[in-house]
């Protein structure tokens, strides 16, 4: 049953932003929760140039077959142009918290 859920990363530079985010994927059933870290710092190269700047990340707890749909949701909100968007495989956990995200996300659509 781990198999079928995943925990999906996403990052962005204002954490009410994120939270705004995430309550709008919980709301359309594309995820059962987000964990979020208000403050993370992030060192990256972008265009050429080494980047330190912070940022805020959240954890989505969601089916697998779920992604998709998240990251093309994130594509249509997330103010990147190139958002961290990655889904972590779960390989185990309490089978009544597994069965609580089954039940608060929707069925993937065929």
């Amino acid at each position: 049953m781990a198999e079928e859920f995943c925990e999906v990363v996403v990052t962005a530079d204002d954490a009410d932003w994120l939270a705004g985010y995430t309550r709008i994927l919980v709301e359309e059933r594309l995820a059962a929760c987000g964990h979020q870290i208000p403050a993370i710092r992030s060192v990256y190269r972008w265009e050429g140039e080494v980047h330190d700047e912070a940022e805020a990340r959240v954890a989505l707890h969601t089916r697998t077959a779920l992604v998709p749909a998240i990251v093309a949701r994130t594509a249509e909100l997330h103010p990147y142009d190139v958002p961290c968007v990655i889904a972590l495989p779960v390989v185990g956990g309490d089978p009544g918290y597994l069965a609580w995200i089954a039940a608060e996300t929707r069925e993937p659509e065929a």
